[in-house]
């Protein structure tokens, strides 16, 4: 039977059995990665998961129930009906909008295709440096989720991926140094590993090399592969969940300037590598303008807080997992960058520091952070001088956004995020090196 007839089924069967509102969900993942580990190929692998959960409403009490692999609908509506009498009554958030069926944009790759992409970038690195060791992963990706529930809607997509983790590591004596890389494409021709490459030797020119860090409060540079620490705290304060809450700082500051005025952060789930037209309540997706040169002119939210809040949804409704509710959460934000290039931003630069790589989690709501630097360099007068070690950046992500912030026009994605380097002022920088 097949996924959308299984969910149709256990649709049916839920209502049948006297749930007065219902919902499946499933998700379907199959990948299938290509792994090197020092310089060699390990191993080919090939995973699938498949997973449905049935959300329902008895007598206005909610019950949610998950199933992995073979479903069994019987038990599941059982399992959903047990859970729903332990529950207290709430409103039924139900979208009843017109089905959709979306489009994948992405290709697949085969295994064939992807092990001498590998061996070859792995190459070029040890022809220049010989001495180190290279880990790759090249991992096509497909995810298809269906959406099903008893308004009428009907909708679903599949996106396909590829992505390419790189790892580098050279030992030289005690000395450490691990680079770490990602590029990903949904191209239909493999992406071109030049770009990949260029960064991780423009690192193993620049690290050879060490440098005490400057300690005090400094300017510091995040690489866009490390502004993530900043737009993360970010993207909690505005979303309409910790605003409801009053646990964002933001919570009642909507039409407020908070951030310099030339930072303008919005969503586009249409570019980038994550293409996503619906949320998980089959609400279209949109592309909208949260931050507004320094102003938080949005929130953004499904629509439960939506509802809560006086406004509709945003589209932005998406499960953490299947055995859980949706809740707000952003698709693909996007920094308009600046028209600085990364030599004119170190130039502005008399005594500080790049951070590229951290280690640990970055800050929380607060806006406080305290990370490591896993790869980092000081500036001296406009200039690289040497890899930092041992070196500790900390500070407020909302007071480091607020003046004298300046962006790159290097402008790349990261995971989610499509980000220029960032240079800000006033970080405090500790060192235990020496």
């Amino acid at each position: 039977m097949s996924n959308h007839s299984l969910a149709e089924q256990v649709l049916t069967l839920a209502q049948q059995s006297g749930a007065a509102a219902a919902e499946v969900y499933c998700a379907n993942a199959q990948s299938q990665p290509v792994v090197f580990e020092a310089n060699r190929l390990k191993q080919l692998e090939s995973s699938t998961s498949e997973g449905m959960a049935l959300r329902l409403w008895v007598e206005g009490r909610p019950g949610l129930a998950v199933a992995y692999g073979a479903v069994e609908p019987e038990l599941l509506v059982a399992k959903a009906k047990a859970i729903a009498e332990l529950n207290p009554p709430e409103e039924i958030e139900l979208y009843a909008g017109p089905s959709f069926q979306g489009d994948d944009p992405g290709h697949w790759f085969e295994p064939t295709q992807l092990i001498p992409w590998g061996r070859e970038a792995i190459t070029q690195i040890l022809d220049r440096y010989p001495e180190v060791l290279c880990g790759l992963t090249l991992e096509c990706d497909r995810e298809t989720t269906l959406l099903l529930n008893s308004r009428g809607f009907r909708g679903g997509y599949t996106t396909t991926g590829l992505s390419a983790s790189l790892g580098v590591e050279w030992v030289r004596g005690e000395d450490f140094l691990g680079i770490y890389d990602d590029l990903d494409s949904t191209g239909a021709t493999l992406p071109d590993p030049q770009t990949l490459l260029d960064r991780i030797f423009s690192h193993l020119t620049s690290a050879q090399d060490h440098a005490p860090a400057p300690l005090g409060s400094m300017p510091v540079l995040f690489t866009p592969k490390a502004a993530p620490l900043l737009w993360e705290v970010v993207e909690e304060a505005i979303s309409g969940k910790a605003c409801l809450e009053e646990a964002s700082p933001w919570s009642k500051r909507q039409g407020d300037l908070l951030l310099a005025a030339n930072l303008t952060l919005h969503q586009d789930p249409h570019q980038g590598d994550d293409y996503c037209p619906m949320d998980d309540e089959g609400m279209a997706t949109q592309a909208i303008t949260l931050i507004n040169q320094g102003i938080f002119e949005r929130m953004y939210c499904d629509r439960r807080v939506g509802r809560q809040l006086g406004q509709s949804s945003t589209g932005n409704g998406f499960r953490t997992s299947l055995g859980r509710y949706p809740s707000p959460g952003l698709i693909n934000l996007i920094i308009a960058p600046g028209n600085q290039s990364t030599t004119a931003l170190q130039g502005m630069i008399q005594e500080g520091l790049i951070v590229d790589q951290i280690l640990g989690g970055g800050g929380d709501l607060s806006g406080d952070f305290a990370v490591n630097v896993d790869l980092g360099y000081r500036i001296h007068r406009g200039e690289i001088i040497g890899r930092v070690k041992d070196t500790m950046i900390a500070g407020n992500v909302y007071n480091a956004l607020k003046d004298n912030v300046v962006l790159g026009n290097d402008v790349r994605w990261v995971g989610s995020y499509a980000t220029p380097s960032v240079l800000v002022e006033g970080l405090s920088i500790v060192s235990d090196e020496g």
